[in-house]
């Protein structure tokens, strides 16, 4: 796992850097992306650790994927990452991970995530801009994907898209560990 501290490093090295790229003021930004400008000024200055919604909301707001926003490492046109630095984003109270695998941008933030979710646990998503979408394979247990309020269960070896601009919700309902793939593609900034 890469060092807590080079990430936010990257993160507010990042942030700046986007901000800056696409004339933004500190307000401005704020006001995109619902993130207070206090928030924003703390991670641009290293000393706060966000949470997935916030990074979430900013790359929205500057049209990047959290890779982008947490790229580390300037490297070239083909970049692998080991398995060691992929970064954990959420923690769920049993143990279960959100991990971002690996970002690009093409032409809009596309992730790739790995998720494990103990029994009970469930991770809340605020609704992404207008035309996102994602891909959930289920790897282990059973998914209950909650979509614009209703319940659709996705079992091991399925795997639903869906249009992630509505609130969506995953959750282990189940009894055993949830382990889930998952695609996020997001539309290019207009």
């Amino acid at each position: 796992m890469p060092d807590p501290d080079l990430v936010s490093q990257a993160l507010a090295r990042n942030l700046k850097r986007l901000r800056a790229e696409r004339g933004h003021t500190l307000d401005a930004l704020a006001a995109r992306s619902g993130v207070s400008r206090g928030m924003i000024v703390q991670i641009e200055q290293g000393r706060t650790n966000p949470s997935v919604a916030t990074v979430v909301r900013l790359g929205d707001a500057l049209g990047v994927s959290i890779a982008t926003l947490l790229d580390y490492e300037e490297g070239p046109d083909v970049r692998i990452i080991p398995g060691d630095q992929a970064v954990p984003l959420w923690s769920g109270e049993s143990g279960g991970t959100g991990t971002l695998l690996h970002g690009i941008e093409a032409p809009g933030p596309l992730e790739l995530w790995e998720w494990r979710m103990e029994p009970g646990e469930e991770y809340s998503s605020e609704p992404h801009p207008a035309g996102t979408v994602e891909i959930v394979r289920v790897d282990e247990g059973e998914l209950t994907l909650v979509h614009d309020g209703t319940d659709h269960p996705v079992p091991a070896g399925s795997t639903v898209s869906f249009d992630a601009s509505y609130a969506h919700v995953y959750r282990n309902a189940g009894e055993r560990a949830l382990r889930l793939t998952m695609v996020v593609s997001v539309p290019p900034p207009r």
